[in-house]
């Protein structure tokens, strides 16, 4: 399996250096649960352009966020990294926030934008308002959208200046922005940068607003479900999707174009006997953060109407997208992701090991620390250590830890749970080795996170 998979690396390489770089669209969902697309079991909704990715693509039945909350779910995709490891981890940045990524930080945006892609972010920014912290000082070339919320915590901010604005770049476009409007503005927006550089690979992240509150559907779609304006609001967010993609088939792109789908964090719990996930926004029960993720892209080699039962998480989409780009992740640079190209691909249906060597940047997570003590060192290998996800809360505290099918929560007591026979977290299991095993990693990536977490950036001292 090795040898082949290191094979395959080499002709890949090979193909890369001969072919096109492939475009990257990520359609990133604000408050979406994992239940409330078709293709994940709701029946109160169509959503057949998302449904198509589906089945043309591969779905992931168990991925997580990088936090159960908007800002620390960014940052996580956009770095690569734990939140806590780049400071933000703790709720979310509001209008006064004086935080964000550091400009130190090499985010997935400028790693493309360093290497000849074209970069849009496109809808909700919601990671820091301060000039060093905006879209454009942190990779891309284009902005429009929202910076902010439009729940009532943020719009009080401006409420002297006429309400949150809407922006394009630099420019205000439209104070107060109308919820209703926002999916297909951003779509419309998506397609002029899609259309602009049809000549060039891009990158375009589609951050939507919805489905966070307050809600927001076009007349079109008011009442196009059978799930009140939540429900009209993802019909009107698949529409859009498919908009997307008929763009990418009109302009012969489609050939040459990845998509990813994926919600920022959960939203409730399932709704019926075959929906067992419980938990909701803000927890770190699976329906807190556990959430659809969908990966599209045929024609540059992701396998088609695949179902992936394997933990994956939002920090690995950086070495994967980097990868699938033929973009090697710089020596220095520190991840929590792991390179997925392996299992996208169906060379292999897990995770690859990071010692494989089996595509790009697989070996990226060896870079994290590793010198176990005795007491966790023996019953610990470094290839579950850096496979474990490791759930935190709203407020950026450590809770819990998952490896293979075992979830432990950590507070106020140790109580271990089969997430593969037991997703609904109900009943808790007694297994006191692996109890011991995931409460050791716990501790591991305490002391990790302690000698190695990065500050985030900070304009707080400057004012």
């Amino acid at each position: 399996m090795r040898l082949l998979l290191i094979l395959n690396l080499f002709l890949t390489g090979i193909i890369f250096a001969a072919s096109e770089k492939p475009n990257i669209i990520f359609i990133f969902v604000d408050d979406q649960g994992y239940y409330d697309l078709g293709c994940y079991g709701a029946t109160e909704v169509k959503t057949p352009n998302i449904d198509r990715m589906a089945a043309e693509g591969v779905r992931f039945t168990d991925y997580y966020a990088a936090a159960p909350i908007c800002s620390p779910s960014r940052a996580g995709l956009l770095t690569g990294c734990y939140p806590r490891r780049i400071g933000n981890h703790i709720w979310v940045h509001r209008a006064d926030s004086k935080s964000g990524i550091h400009p130190d930080e090499l985010t997935l945006a400028e790693l493309f934008q360093k290497n000849g892609y074209a970069t849009a972010c496109i809808g909700k920014w919601h990671l820091g308002f301060q000039e060093p912290f905006l879209p454009k000082n942190q990779g891309f070339d284009y902005y429009f959208g929202l910076l902010h919320n439009l729940d009532p915590v943020e719009v009080v901010y401006f409420e002297d200046q006429g309400g949150v604005p809407l922006m394009r770049n630099e420019e205000v476009i439209k104070r107060p922005a109308d919820p209703a409007e926002l999916t297909q503005i951003y779509t419309d927006e998506a397609i002029n940068f899609i259309k602009e550089n049809q000549g060039n690979p891009f990158f375009l992240y589609l951050p939507h607003t919805m489905l966070h509150n307050p809600l927001g559907v076009s007349d079109k779609f008011k009442g196009s479900s059978q799930w009140g304006e939540y429900g009209d609001a993802i019909q009107e967010l698949d529409h859009n999707v498919g908009r997307i993609f008929r763009t990418l088939k009109n302009l012969n792109l489609d050939d040459n174009t990845l998509v990813v789908y994926a919600s920022d964090n959960g939203r409730g719990p399932g709704r019926n006997s075959n929906q067992p996930i419980q938990g909701r926004k803000l927890s770190t029960y699976e329906g807190g953060i556990r959430v659809p993720a969908i990966v599209w892209g045929k024609e540059v080699g992701i396998r088609s109407a695949y179902e992936s039962d394997q933990p994956v998480h939002a920090m690995d989409w950086y070495p994967t997208l980097a990868t699938m780009a033929g973009i090697k992740v710089p020596e220095s640079l520190i991840l929590d992701g792991r390179d997925i190209v392996p299992l996208l691909k169906g060379e292999t249906d897990v995770v690859p090991d990071p010692g494989w060597g089996s595509s790009l940047n697989t070996s990226v997570p060896l870079r994290r620390r590793w010198n176990p003590p005795a007491e966790w060192g023996s019953i610990i290998s470094r290839e579950e250590y850096l496979h474990a996800f490791f759930y935190h809360g709203s407020l950026g505290a450590l809770a819990a830890v998952r490896s293979g099918q075992w979830k432990l929560y950590l507070n106020p007591n140790l109580e271990l749970f089969d997430l593969k026979n037991d997703p609904g977290e109900t009943t808790s299991v007694r297994n006191t080795a692996i109890s011991k095993k995931l409460r050791g990693m716990a501790i591991l990536f305490q002391h990790e996170m302690r000698l190695d977490a990065r500050p985030a950036g900070d304009t707080i001292f400057q004012q």
